[in-house]
């Protein structure tokens, strides 16, 4: 018996990490990635900082973030399927997302008017983001960072979190809660207004995450509201 109980690792039968191992995991990469995040609702001043110093200190980041994820992915011996990683139905997913995405963003600018109307703040000072006649090295920038975001944020915050947070709360309906509050903190350079409709937008990802199995639609869906924010929005600006 001691043998065994020395040898014997804490896992289930399945081979997955123990519940105790995985708090203990999403303990330590929460406290890496929430207080960074929470240092948004300090709001740059326009100008402070560039489009090029924001992008790509934020590309890194999520770049740093998914490696670790995909560390603990590893390190556990979970399939990149586990963290809704999957090839199949992608084209299908690439649609659906599309699909989806234009009731989403009509909803979520309703859902951010109704709130500024009803008193909560909009941003006092927005990130910097294109000038209004980019030059074609800022436009690439620009375009490799609403792929990266898209890809890293889905795979952190609904890929991972959702998977450590449904096993240690056995709730799904609480890892959405729990993961959109999570991802809603590091937008708090939007204010009020903006910080509840990313969140609402958090749990729109994750519940179509549950739904599909997949990150490809979520991904879709978070690329092109990206897109429309960060490129497409300051060239017609600019025009």
């Amino acid at each position: 018996m001691d043998v065994e109980d020395h040898s014997r690792r804490s896992t289930d039968s399945a081979g997955s990490p123990s519940r105790k191992e995985q708090a203990i995991e999403l303990s330590v990469f929460l406290f890496l990635v929430v207080p960074s995040m929470a240092l948004s609702f300090f709001a740059v001043k326009q100008g402070s900082l560039g489009f090029v110093v924001v992008a790509v200190a934020t590309i890194l980041r999520d770049l740093s973030l998914v490696c670790l994820t995909l560390f603990f992915a590893w390190r556990n011996g979970e399939p990149v399927a586990a963290i809704g990683w999957s090839t199949r139905r992608r084209w299908s997913e690439v649609v659906l997302g599309a699909g989806l995405f234009v009731p989403m963003y009509l909803g979520a600018a309703w859902l951010e008017s109704a709130l500024h109307a009803a008193g909560f703040s909009l941003p006092a000072t927005p990130l910097p983001s294109l000038t209004p006649a980019p030059d074609p090295a800022q436009l690439l920038l620009a375009a490799v960072l609403v792929v990266i975001v898209a890809l890293a944020e889905e795979t952190i915050f609904r890929g991972y979190l959702m998977l450590r947070l449904t096993a240690i709360t056995k709730s799904p309906a609480a890892a959405v809660l729990i993961s959109a509050v999570i991802f809603s903190i590091g937008h708090g350079y939007e204010g009020s207004a903006g910080v509840i409709t990313v969140g609402t937008l958090g749990a729109v990802f994750a519940v179509v995450y549950l739904w599909r199995g997949s990150l490809v639609a979520p991904v879709t869906m978070h690329f092109l509201q990206d897109f429309i924010g960060i490129v497409l929005a300051p060239l017609l600006v600019g025009r």
